[in-house]
This record gives C-alpha cells, structure tokens and sequence, in this order.
C-alpha cells in the first residue's frame, strides 16, 4: 500500500489484513387498465439462453440506458441477472404520447403484474408518481421495462415501487410469507428518481426508490438518482432500495446500474439485513449515510450513519461486488463506501476487478480497508481491486 493509501491486491490472492477497527459499534387478479394501459395479447418468453458454465469472465454486455452502470465494466453476468425479453409484453403503459403515461397508469399495472412496456413517444418522459406503485402478491412476475427512456419520480415525496410479500393488504398467498418464491420484480432499463421513503415504517422501513421483502428482485440498466429514506434510525436503511427475506436466500442481483446522491440514515445507496447481493458493473458515487450514533444506537442518539454506499447486517449472507466503480460516499458513522456486519460471524464479502476510492468514514473502519467497516468470515477477499 502506498503513501496514498492505496490497496491494490493481485489476481486471485485474498488480503489478510488486520480486521480490528476503531470505535466500532454494530447490531446485529386481474385489474381493469384504465387510459393509457393497453393489454397484449401473448404471453412474455423467457429470458435470454444460458451462458457457458465454464466461461469466467465473459464479455456479456445487455443494452443500457444511457448512463447506467460502468461502461469499462466486464463481469460475467450470470442468467439471473441478465435483463429479460420484454418484446411480447402483458401490457403496455401510453398509447404514443408522453401525456398517456400517467401515475395512474403506472399504478394499476404494476398491481395488475406481468411484463409491462411504455409507449410514451419518441422522447424521453419522466412520470411523477402520486401515488406508490405496489405489487400484489398474486402476482408470479412483474417486470418494469422503461426502455431506456422513461423516469419515475417519487416528486421528493413518496417510495416509488413497493413489494411486501408479509404485507397483509397486498395479500397473503402462502403461510411462509418470508420465504415465498412469487412474487418475482425485475426493474430494466429504467431510471427512478426523487423517491422518499420517510416516515414509512411498515417492515422497518428504508427503501426510498424500491422496497421488496420477499419474493425475489432483480435490477438490471437502471439508474436511481436522489432518493432519500429516514434520516435517523440505527437498522434502517436503502435510500434506493431496502431489500429483505428473499427467497431461500437467493441474492439481489444488481446489474450495469447507477446509484447517486441517495441520503438516508443508512446505506445512501443499497441496504439489507439478512439478504445477499451481487452488485455487477455498476456504479455509486456521492451518497451519503446521515444518521447519528451507529448501530446499536449510542447512548442519546437515533442511530444509523453506516454505509454510506452499501449497508447490510443479519447473520449467513454473502455480498460480492464485482468490476464495480464505488466513489465519493460519505458516512458520519462507519464504512464510507461498505458496513457488513454478519452477527454470527458467517457471512463473505467479495470484491473483485473494482475500484472503491474517496469514500470517507467520519467514524469507524476496518483497519486495512479504507472505507469499509466488516465484521464476518475471515476477512473481506479483495481481487484485482484498488481501495483508498
């Protein structure tokens, strides 16, 4: 490591660095379309064919909307987290005109599920929601395709999507509402912006752009800009997306996307307890986590201030960040750029072909590891990666 403070690890080689750290505190049915919906006739394909098991690193690159993720970005890009054919779509939001596509619209489709397109115009739109967008857990698969052109904004006001499999007034399908394979979110080619999560503590709250518990959630080619939770609260956080009790433990896929200028008490970008992720060919710059006094909260203080790109806690998970640019966050507690905490001391994180600088901790990190506060198994595994 240089005078700079630099990290840069060879291919294939794990650092082994001292995992002590200072100050540290840590937790543990069918719907009627109104105007603007036109519903299609066939029935959505599957997703793109599998790629070669013994291929690595694969030069798999998905059309993107425009800004989304790390252009110079190579990971491999597994099946699951590949974006998926919306060519024959469920139905389709606006009939050509920016002025058909509406909140309204928006809202009943996304309630309706399947895969659903937009037919907004040639130009790009932004649709400011006036209401939540909230998936019934009826539902098998919903998929949000913007098509590269389409933004939706909470207004500074309001989450924009949401999707709670234990939440009784989405209905209860299954006595296991933790662990449910259905409903499945796949966001694409979409940029959502603006979202405000505050003051929703339903499940804990977070999530100013997307909150899931449950089901499974993909995010593929998008781009969330200036979304904002809570501002206090020791576990609580995502100012874009909170996700938590994924089925059977399967991770958050999070492919060729952007994250900036997120605030939230925790994780100015992603946050989770208990839940894996797979962050790939992405992007986070300038968020912020704001809270005051970690986790738990010290004494007199709300809390939170962790992670000021990624926050997760819980115990077995994993999170593996790969060819992945991370610059410029700021946390006033711990881990300017990633807070893991894994209670039983089982979970991995895994950073790999990445570059995290510039993300400052006002309070705490792990010795080593500027900008990252880890407290699981082992040490953190840095691959081909620069920290500083």
């Amino acid at each position: 490591m240089g005078s700079n403070g630099a990290l840069t690890v060879a291919l294939a080689i794990s650092v082994a660095a001292t995992a002590c750290a200072t100050t540290a505190r840590s937790s543990s049915a069918a719907i009627a379309a109104p105007p603007g919906i036109r519903a299609a006739t066939s029935a959505p394909p599957r997703s793109s064919p599998t790629a070669r098991a013994t291929q690595r690193r694969h030069r798999h690159l998905a059309p993107r909307s425009a800004g989304a993720g790390n252009a110079g970005g190579r990971a491999f890009v597994p099946l699951a987290a590949r974006p998926v054919d919306t060519s024959h779509p469920s139905r389709v939001i606006g009939n050509g005109t920016a002025a058909s596509c509406t909140s309204r619209a928006v809202v009943t489709a996304v309630a309706a599920g399947g895969v659903i397109t937009f037919s907004c115009g040639p130009r790009p739109v932004t649709i400011t929601m006036k209401a939540t967008a909230k998936v019934r857990n009826t539902s098998a698969r919903v998929v949000l395709d913007g098509g590269g052109k389409v933004t939706l904004s909470g207004g500074g006001v309001r989450r924009i999507l949401y999707m709670d499999t234990c939440d009784p007034a989405q209905v209860w399908t299954s006595s296991h509402c933790q662990d449910q394979a259905k409903p499945v979110l796949i966001v694409q080619d979409l940029t959502l912006i603006n979202g405000n999560s505050t003051g929703q503590h339903f499940d804990g709250g977070g999530g100013g752009a997307i909150f899931d518990r449950g089901g499974q959630l993909k995010v593929v080619n998008s781009r969330f800009i200036g979304n904002r939770c809570d501002s206090t609260g020791p576990d609580l956080g995502g100012a874009a997306i909170r996700a938590l009790s994924q089925y059977k433990g399967r991770p958050v896929y999070i492919n060729r996307s952007t994250f900036r200028s997120g605030v939230c008490s925790n994780g100015g970008a992603l946050s989770s307890i208990g839940v894996s992720w797979v962050v790939l060919n992405s992007v986070m710059r300038y968020n912020k986590a704001i809270g005051r006094g970690a986790n738990p909260a010290g004494k007199g203080t709300p809390g939170g201030g962790s992670g000021g790109a990624i926050y997760t806690d819980g115990d077995r998970y994993t999170v593996t960040i790969e060819d992945t640019i991370i610059s410029f966050n700021h946390a006033r507690e711990g881990g300017g750029a990633v807070f893991f905490v894994s209670d039983d001391r089982t979970g991995t994180l895994r950073i790999e072909h990445s570059r995290l600088h510039h993300n400052p901790n006002d309070g705490f990190s792990t010795a080593g590891y500027p900008g990252i506060f880890f407290l699981g198994r082992g040490h953190p595994i840095v691959i081909s990666s620069t920290i500083n």
